[in-house]
């Protein structure tokens, strides 16, 4: 779950990227969302395909956040912003709390209506636990990629390809609205 610290942390980083030039507001291009969009499925594609095969644990968990990744930064994109290419991982978890959080919320809440009272509560939880498992499969990415032992990485790509399934799931709901 996102604590207060950490959505204040990404609400003032967004600030100083947009004045650093790190993220951008730009006007839509079709061939650049459909080029992070064809990156998702390809990555989306391939997890499906690592998962099924058990062939890379280590890898089930890179695909894994970069399937997250993509979309994500399809889903800022159609939003009007763009990432740019320093820091990029951190810009986008950070742009993803400040954008897409509320968005993600209200969405849920949507989903939800005819218990408004406790999906009031529910989403909440529910959306910051979504956007948050973009920042724990970007640490976790990292971790693994470098230094872990194969039996550590099974069971972490399993939480990693369930994570990036919700992820991208709930994004392109978002996509589509």
């Amino acid at each position: 779950m996102l604590s207060e610290k950490r959505i204040r942390e990404a609400e003032s980083n967004f600030k100083r990227y947009l004045e650093e030039g790190l993220i951008r507001k730009e006007n839509f291009r079709k061939e650049i969302f459909e080029t992070y969009f064809k990156n998702y499925k390809e990555s989306i594609t391939l997890l499906n395909f690592i998962d099924k095969s058990r062939i890379s644990f280590l890898w089930e968990i890179v695909v894994a956040y970069y399937s997250m990744f993509y979309i994500a930064n399809a889903f800022l994109y159609k939003s009007g912003y763009k990432v740019g290419s320093r820091i990029v991982h951190k810009v986008t978890a950070d742009a993803l709390i400040v954008i897409a959080r509320n968005k993600l919320k209200q969405s849920l809440i949507e989903d939800y209506e005819l218990i408004r009272e406790e999906a009031l509560e529910l989403a909440s939880t529910k959306a910051d636990e979504i956007i948050s498992s973009f920042d724990r499969e970007r640490i976790k990415r990292s971790i693994f990629q470098y230094d872990t032992q194969e039996e550590i990485k099974e069971s972490k790509a399993k939480t990693s390809f369930t994570r990036a399934t919700r992820f991208c799931n709930a994004i392109m709901k978002l996509l589509e609205d």
